[in-house]
């Protein structure tokens, strides 16, 4: 759920099987350490380097890093006319980020004078995760985000009965699937290759995720010849958290209808 997400504590909907009241804005704020190395890289420079990180914790969006001034290499970043205004947060200003001929417009911004209830915000800043080529938790490069400390991914075997349908055509089926739950999101099943009973073409689409790695995807092929494109993935090499999914096929809800014991999933 994450805190501040889905139906996490601090989100917007917060549960109401609680015996206790939050006090406060309906949008809400926490900021707390990130107590490990975080770099990321720019046209092979590295642009942020900080063991200092902070993660803000804000209704509704995932987590986001901040670093102290000191960890930015303040040669790289370039003053913008842009800004933008947060109710909460107050008004931030923006810089480019720009190695030799690469550029990466407003990338990184800050709010130099926060509102008095962020005020600890001021003396940091935040770049995109997009504006970078490259990020590293220690070592290891992650994608798409850094992970949360309170997302975790649990994979166990089940003997439920799953059915994957599409229409009437049954895609796929199984009594041995495993069962995927990520904080805060709908359980996914995984199955066998052996277990899918039409046809599936490769696509070139990849995704990645921080908890499962790298996803490729397969397009489903009907008899009666529609195509349901992407609604297949599986992840060859997961992370170790993941591990007991690699080789394993998920199916889309949005373009096949999963049944868990006859039940929609």
């Amino acid at each position: 759920m994450a805190l501040t997400r889905t139906d996490g504590p601090l989100s917007a909907r917060a549960p109401a099987t609680v015996n206790y009241r939050l006090d406060g804005p309906a949008h809400k704020l926490l900021m707390h350490p990130f107590p490990r190395r975080v770099r990321a890289e720019f046209a092979e420079r590295t642009v942020l380097d900080t063991r200092r990180g902070v993660l803000l914790h804000e209704t509704a969006l995932l987590p986001q890093l901040y670093v102290p001034e000191e960890d930015l290499d303040a040669s790289l970043f370039v003053p913008s006319a842009h800004t933008t205004h947060c109710p909460f947060k107050g008004d931030a200003t923006y810089r480019t980020l720009q190695v030799g001929d690469r550029v990466a417009e407003n990338a990184l911004w800050a709010y130099p004078d926060p509102l008095p209830d962020a005020r600890w915000l001021a003396g940091y800043a935040a770049l995109y995760w997009s504006a970078a080529d490259a990020w590293f938790d220690e070592d290891e490069q992650v994608f798409a985000h850094l992970t949360d400390p309170y997302t975790r991914v649990d994979v166990r075997p089940t003997s439920r009965h799953v059915q994957v349908l599409a229409g009437d055509t049954v895609v796929a089926e199984s009594r041995s699937p495993l069962v995927l739950n990520e904080t805060g999101l709908p359980a996914r099943w995984y199955l066998s290759p052996d277990d899918v009973r039409v046809p599936l073409e490769p696509t070139t689409t990849r995704t990645r995720c921080p908890y499962k790695g790298e996803a490729r995807y397969w397009s489903v092929r009907l008899p009666d010849g529609r195509e349901l494109t992407d609604a297949v993935w599986a992840y060859d090499e997961p992370l170790p958290e993941s591990a007991h999914i690699a080789g394993r096929l998920s199916f889309l809800h949005d373009e096949l209808t999963v049944l868990v014991d006859g039940a929609p999933a």
